[in-house]
């Protein structure tokens, strides 16, 4: 949002110098990202043609004599046809820097002649395109005088970087009005008169869908003039970076920034019949006035005649019923439009503009019409022409919003101490209906301030208008021992799963939170509470369920470009339910080609194997025992999610209902839909599962020491049906003494006519740890007979003979 200190003051009276402004604003909360105060202009001096004779060798060049009113006159080239004696225009000096032609002046030769200066065109000094001649100014410009002084362009330009939830300082009226409230001047703006009209307006208005358009008003104006703008509306227009057009657009830009009401006028000799504000229908086409031609759909709203669209609703008007010079009949829109829909059709079309900017804000609703007797007002004093009345449609009026403000409030969100009369007096001089007293108050929100939704909201309001800087620096609280914790456990297991990860080989990725609708469902979403209201592109339109499609992405990317071996993880949120705010920490990871842990590529002893299940598995171990969770308790079972190849997946387990993740090759109709192709494996492990530790015991406990006795190894075999589970057998045996057998591993599966129909036989290898004593022979048989029987009863087997 820009603006000049010339403008502010049109509205706001006060005697404080422009660097007392600009801090003010940003203590406001408005802050200044740029100010400008046209130093740069500031060398041009006004000048005087004492003579003007021919070059001696150019025809199309002239040698001047120019009174600068700083002494003996001064010799200058000059190429403008219009360069005469007696011309009064802006002269550069030596040294002069010219913005127009980014140059910095010397004295120079121009075709032998010495040339000490320059008179300048309005292009070389940045105030316009014209440059066919130099500055002409009248006979009685002051010669010697700074030529942007005279000229009003040195008038400062402030830069405010605005936070989309404050529509009311989308105008320049709205800014002056919270300086006032803030105590540095005093709001002189008056009410806007009614202009009365002749007569009712011709054109007709039809709402065809309310929720488009709250409220519609138009007038009628015949007779006027089009010409060029004033030459003060046309500099102020300059100043902020618009470009004057004609008298009539250049007072619908103005009152959008004066005022932050966006207008549109129509050529009304183009307009056919009334108008219908209504929805496009598919396919309809615009020609705009950017000389673009858009292509609508229903979601879009428009303005038609019986000609078709004349104007995008809310954001650009239609070439067809434009303005030009020739234009005698004007009609002036001031319409409401709902805000979210004129965000999702400039998305949509990449149209930005400034009434774009402001409707998805959301405009003051009670200034429709006020707004469109200012622009009339500006219409008969700058074009001329007879008004009608005003066509209002569809304005139900402004039903505003009541709360309950507690001011204690002030002091425990903000720490600032701020008496409850102060608080009040605050909200008011915002335009904050307030009453009541005590330590509760009733407050009302004005109708431009649609951003305020609850109490949080007018403390807020009541501390930037105290200032931001008001709030005193506190120092962290200190812990009461050197080791005491800081991070929570969520934020501890997030960091253990990023260094476990990035110790075994992967890179770290981060990926939007934001996939296609296709890869969402592909994974789990496509829930409609996981879609997004108003996505930045098409193909970002849901929350992610999972953070692998984004990861497959990206793996995909890498391999399009020749880096086909890749290992990538990442920790962070997901999202899923019925409830787009329910969300999971997760840390997940994907290998492809032949990324594997101990190496990938092209190797002198051959090629490296591919990435398959086994190592996806191994990166999810990994990370569950980097965040703390029981290993030794961990089951691995089938059922893994369709994403993945049913027969080269499993889910991690503690107990039979705590799902810790899952690990797998990816399936290759999910890659199709991805648009991937492999190898490819990958695992999620969900950290916020894992049971909490253990509060740690006061007194500590002794160590566990080493046994002094030999570990022993023993293996069996045993014939199971074929659907038993190798993890069901290694969970009977490790059952069989808890104290004894610390590990159980699977060295062999087979299936064979020797075995039998519909079995296998599954060979495993248990470690045995003796504690308190050497085992006998005896021990041993005892612990193998309670293992072969713990066996038999939970999964059927026998040991194989």
């Amino acid at each position: 949002m820009k603006l000049t200190l010339s403008w502010l003051k049109d509205h706001l009276d006060t005697s404080a110098s422009l660097a007392e402004i600009v801090e003010r604003l940003t203590s406001i909360g408005l802050e200044v990202e740029h100010v400008d105060d046209k130093a740069a202009l500031k060398p041009f001096v006004i000048a005087k043609v004492l003579s003007a004779e021919k070059h001696p060798d150019a025809d199309k060049l002239r040698v001047l004599m120019v009174d600068t009113g700083s002494g003996a006159p001064v010799q200058v080239v000059c190429g403008a046809p219009n360069a005469r004696a007696g011309l009064i225009g802006a002269f550069a000096a030596p040294g002069t820097y010219v913005p127009g032609i980014d140059t910095t002046l010397g004295v120079g030769k121009i075709r032998g002649v010495e040339s000490r200066g320059m008179m300048c065109s309005e292009r070389e000094l940045q105030l316009s395109d014209e440059h066919n001649g130099i500055i002409d100014l009248p006979e009685d410009a002051p010669v010697g005088q700074s030529f942007a002084a005279y000229a009003h362009l040195d008038d400062a330009v402030i830069e405010i970087n605005l936070t989309p939830n404050r529509p009311d300082a989308t105008s320049i009226h709205g800014i002056a009005r919270d300086l006032a409230a803030s105590g540095l001047g005093t709001l002189k703006t008056p009410p806007v008169a009614p202009v009365a009209g002749n007569g009712e307006c011709p054109v007709k208005v039809t709402i065809a869908d309310p929720d488009l358009c709250p409220g519609f008003a138009l007038r009628l104006v015949r007779g006027v003039k089009n010409g060029a703008s004033p030459k003060w509306m046309q500099q102020r227009l300059i100043a902020i970076g618009l470009r004057p057009i004609n008298a009539l657009v250049d007072i619908t830009n103005y009152v959008t920034f004066d005022r932050g009401r966006p207008l549109h006028v129509f050529d009304a000799t183009k307009v056919a019949g009334n108008l219908v504000v209504r929805r496009a229908e598919q396919g309809e086409k615009v020609l705009a006035l950017d000389t673009f031609e858009y292509e609508l759909t229903p979601d879009m709203c428009v303005i038609s005649d019986d000609n078709g669209v004349e104007s995008i609703a809310g954001i650009m008007g239609g070439e067809h019923s434009g303005c030009d010079e020739n234009t005698t009949d004007v009609l002036i829109e001031s319409a409401l439009w709902a805000p979210l829909n004129i965000a999702r059709t400039g998305r949509a079309l990449g149209i930005i503009t400034d009434a774009r900017y402001r409707f998805e804000r959301g405009v003051d609703p009670e200034f429709m019409v006020p707004g469109l007797d200012l622009a009339t007002k500006l219409v008969l004093d700058i074009c001329g022409g007879m008004p009608t009345d005003a066509e209002v449609v569809g304005y139900a009026g402004y039903e505003p919003k009541r709360f309950m403000f507690p001011v204690l409030e002030v002091k425990r969100l903000t720490g600032m101490d701020v008496p409850g009369e102060e608080s009040a007096a605050i909200l008011g001089r915002l335009g904050f209906g307030v009453s009541g007293g005590g330590y509760f108050y009733d407050v009302t929100p004005p109708s431009w301030r649609p951003d305020i939704d609850g109490k949080a909201d007018l403390v807020e309001e009541v501390m930037r208008m105290r200032g931001v800087d008001q709030i005193e620096p506190q120092p962290l609280v200190s812990h009461d021992a050197v080791n005491g914790r800081i991070l929570t456990t969520l934020q501890i297991r997030t960091r253990a799963a990023r260094r476990a990860l990035a110790v075994r080989g992967m890179m770290e990725a981060v990926t939007w939170s934001f996939i296609p609708a296709k890869h969402a469902e592909a994974f789990g979403g496509g829930q409609p509470a996981l879609k997004l209201a108003n996505p930045i592109a098409a193909d970002m339109s849901d929350m992610r369920p999972s953070l692998l499609p984004g990861l497959i992405a990206a793996a995909q990317r890498n391999a399009d470009r020749g880096i086909g071996d890749v290992a990538l993880f990442e920790v962070s949120g997901t999202y899923e339910g019925d409830e787009a705010h329910q969300q999971r920490r997760v840390a997940a990871g994907i290998r492809r080609g032949t990324a594997k842990l101990e190496g990938s590529g092209r190797l002198w002893s051959g090629n490296a194997g591919s990435v398959g299940v086994f190592d996806a598995k191994a990166d999810a171990y990994a990370a569950l025992e980097a965040i703390g969770a029981p290993i030794d308790r961990l089951s691995v079972e089938t059922g893994a999610p369709g994403w993945y190849h049913p027969g080269r997946s499993g889910v991690i387990k503690l107990g039979p209902k705590t799902v810790l993740g899952h690990f797998g090759e990816f399936h290759p109709a999910t890659l199709e839909t991805l648009d991937a192709d492999g190898p490819l494996c990958g695992f999620e492990v969900f950290v916020d599962a894992v049971p909490e530790p253990k509060a740690k015991p006061t007194r500590t406990k002794p160590k566990l020491e080493l046994s002094a006795f030999q570990a022993v190894k023993r293996d069996f075999a045993f014939v199971v049906d074929r659907a038993v589970e190798a993890g069901t057998l290694v969970r009977a045996a490790l059952g069989a003494d808890k104290k004894l057998i610390t590990g159980v591993n699977v060295f062999d599966v087979f299936e064979g006519a020797a075995i039998g129909e519909g079995k296998k036989s599954i060979a495993i290898e248990v470690a045995i740890q003796p504690v308190d004593k050497t085992l006998t022979d005896e021990d041993f048989e005892s612990l193998a007979g309670r293992i072969v029987e713990n066996v038999k009863k939970q999964t059927g087997g026998v040991l194989r003979s």
